[in-house]
């Protein structure tokens, strides 16, 4: 455990159909700073980043396919940011455990799905490599598509990674 571990919660639902559209306005009141679906992982993930920052997980027996890499809209860039900063926690997070080959192998995965659509040529050796290419790129895709993300999710967790990685 470590200041950067996230909270995972194994949720059981008999009607997940029926309760997946209201998480959004059901962890309204944590005053997360990004939630969405986990779009890589083997079952259903409900991710959460609230103030601190800490990173909330809320799993479901569901099980899904991984979806493809992201495509790189004005409508996704702002999607696509959470979940760069979402995976850059978790990814400090098994850095500070010493989890070197979950990090290199996770680091790959992000340039196949998040970073290189986004522009990136090769996959970065480090999170700390990973960020900086990230926000180059990004910031390269605001002004390309004419969209601006904030930058509160970037504030909160930025910080929290660079002490993790």
């Amino acid at each position: 455990m470590s200041a950067l571990s996230d909270w995972d919660f194994a949720v059981e639902t008999d009607d997940f159909r029926a309760l997946a559209p209201r998480l959004p306005r059901l962890v309204e009141p944590l005053g997360p700073l990004v939630a969405q679906w986990d779009p890589l992982g083997k079952i259903r993930c409900y991710m959460l980043i609230v103030g601190g920052p800490s990173k909330v997980e809320l799993s479901f027996e569901e099980e899904q396919e991984e979806s493809p890499p992201w495509s790189v809209t004005r409508e996704t860039l702002p999607r696509l940011d959470g979940h760069f900063w979402d995976w850059a926690l978790w990814l400090a997070s098994k850095k500070v455990r010493a989890k070197d080959e979950v990090v290199a192998q996770d680091l790959r995965k992000m340039h196949r799905h998040l970073l290189g659509p986004l522009g990136v040529e090769s996959p970065p050796r480090s999170i700390d490599d990973a960020v900086d290419a990230y926000l180059a790129v990004r910031d390269a895709a605001e002004v390309r598509l004419s969209v601006r993300v904030p930058r509160i999710l970037e504030r909160e967790v930025r910080p929290a990674v660079a002490r993790g990685a």
